[in-house]
């Protein structure tokens, strides 16, 4: 588990699905097992309070995305509003989200022309590749992956990459445009 500040108001966490692992949780127990999923949240909150010395107190709006490959992004922003609760109290507000994106950070550009030739085997011809902060990025979106086995998909992209936590939103927003679509195709064509 990872945690950081992010204001005087907000902190995130991410957690792998190996972490979940470890906490007795399943990616479906998510979904299903309210109570459960109450006390890892609340688990969770405790340990980052307590670990980046914030003070849990009044509203915490808690947004988790859940990633296919890379684990449950958590963003908890905390809202001090004068009510007159006991000290005790806090009141959570969860949103979950699943994201329905690949997304993988590669350190080398070579990495992705290696990985685009085991998915090409495995039909996989689309894909976008972005470059931000010295570091090269593949997203493959869920329409591309149809049909597909995505675990086996992201065994192969974890041997050359690891699990991105960047969203493609921050990718779009901050990210250099290397290839915009069919970027696997692309780079068969151009270096195979």
């Amino acid at each position: 588990m990872r945690i950081e500040r992010v204001s005087m108001s907000q902190f995130t966490i991410f957690l792998t699905f190996d972490d979940l692992i470890e906490r007795g949780f399943t990616k479906e127990d998510l979904w299903q097992d309210v109570s459960s999923v109450r006390n890892l949240f609340s688990d969770m909150m405790y340990e980052a309070s307590s670990e980046l010395g914030f003070e849990l107190e009044g509203m915490l709006l808690v947004q988790v995305h859940l990633m296919q490959a890379q684990g449950m992004h958590v963003i908890v922003t905390q809202k001090i509003e004068n009510l007159n609760w006991d000290e005790d109290f806090i009141e959570m507000k969860v949103t979950l989200d699943e994201s329905k994106e690949l997304i993988f950070s590669f350190d080398e550009f070579e990495d992705i022309i290696q990985v685009s030739s085991y998915l090409m085997a495995a039909s996989i011809e689309g894909g976008q590749i972005y470059h931000l902060n010295q570091r090269y990025y593949m997203l493959l979106q869920d329409v591309e992956l149809v049909g597909k086995n995505k675990e086996h998909i992201i065994a192969i992209m974890s041997e050359f990459s690891s699990p991105s936590i960047i969203t493609s939103t921050r990718l779009l927003e901050y990210g250099k445009v290397i290839m915009a679509s069919n970027a696997v195709r692309q780079i068969i064509d151009t270096f195979y």
